[in-house]
């Protein structure tokens, strides 16, 4: 890459009515990127409200946020593959020590190779091939009990776009969770985005009472829709753990009816393989570790790893990738931007 690839001025990131979110593209060129490049779990959530961007005019862009001097990156960026690099160097030229978060392997492991940076992993995600993927079996047996209970007690559920109850529901669940009356962004796009192309609504009813929601996401790669990823789950406290169970089974059954291929099913964080490899932090996997086994109260981790390791699909890891052996500011900053602190 020559030296003016890599001079990208500051100008041309301020936020203007012309650009989204500080970068070079309007909104409508940034979806044609997307709808190109967008094949990972997070690259349509990275189009929610308060993201910026770093673009290079004809290759792509590098979602991220700023808090408290942090830049912390959210997923892979989105351009070719071979364009990774380029991408990568002149975001670091422009920020030298950001973290980036929910990335791939193959992502934190050029990073690594790029500038030495510690790549730690941060969680799992779940790949369901539908072509393949089906309820019988014993292992996907907790599912099959769910969706029998929820039949039997007069569950259904459609797909729709103009029940409004789902807002009263949301807000009456998010009262129940461990970060009472929050809801989480960044890591998980917020329900409600003004951006709704592509995205999809399932809606699980006991007679005319919404119990349970799922929205998906769709994911793209050259152009075409290749996969969704449930990015906005709810359930009535009344109704039995399990209704996520019977609304993923209906949306993969329509899913799979369409010809999509895939189902991403998102991060599982703090969800880690053994043993640690060697370009992790051994700081940060151990707090990392402490995390997972001693705060589940603070979030809910193993509740979600076990919830998706039920479908049986392939686990992948994903990574923070960091400078500093103990980026413990850049953390307690992803913390203040998922609105957890």
């Amino acid at each position: 890459m020559n030296e003016a690839e890599f001079n990208i001025s500051e100008d041309v990131h301020q936020d203007s009515e012309a650009s989204h979110g500080g970068g070079l593209f309007t909104f409508s060129e940034r979806v044609e990127y997307l709808k190109k490049f967008g094949r990972h779990s997070m690259a349509f959530s990275a189009l929610q409200p308060k993201m910026r961007y770093f673009d290079i005019e004809g290759v792509g862009y590098i979602a991220y946020r700023k808090q408290w001097g942090s830049v912390v990156c959210l997923g892979d960026p989105v351009c070719a593959v071979e364009d990774r690099e380029q991408m990568i160097s002149a975001f670091i030229a422009k920020y030298p020590r950001p973290l980036f978060i929910q990335v791939t392997k193959s992502v934190a492991d050029l990073i690594h190779e790029l500038t030495g940076f510690y790549a730690t992993q941060f969680g799992k995600e779940t790949l369901i091939d539908l072509n393949t993927w089906k309820l019988s079996g014993k292992k996907k047996q907790v599912i099959r009990t769910a969706i029998n209970h929820a039949e039997k007690d007069g569950v259904t559920v459609k797909e729709s776009y103009g029940d409004m109850a789902y807002r009263n529901l949301s807000d009456s669940w998010l009262e129940t969770r461990k970060c009472k009356g929050r809801e989480i962004i960044f890591l998980i796009r917020p329900m409600e985005m003004d951006y709704k192309e592509g995205t999809r609504r399932f809606f699980a009813y006991q007679g005319d009472e919404m119990i349970g929601f799922i929205f998906f996401d769709p994911v793209y790669e050259n152009g075409d829709v290749v996969g969704y990823v449930p990015n906005i789950s709810r359930a009535s406290e009344k109704f039995p753990q399990g209704i996520f169970y019977m609304l993923m089974a209906k949306a993969f059954e329509k899913f799979k009816e369409e010809g999509i291929p895939y189902v991403f099913l998102g991060l599982s964080p703090l969800a880690l393989d053994y043993p640690p490899k060697a370009t992790e932090s051994k700081v940060l996997r151990w707090m990392l570790e402490f995390t997972a086994k001693h705060l589940n109260f603070l979030y809910n981790f193993k509740g979600i790893d076990f919830t998706k390791s039920r479908f049986r699909g392939v686990e992948e890891p994903t990574f923070a990738v960091h400078k500093s052996l103990m980026p413990s500011k850049d953390f307690i900053c992803v913390f203040k931007i998922c609105n957890v602190i």
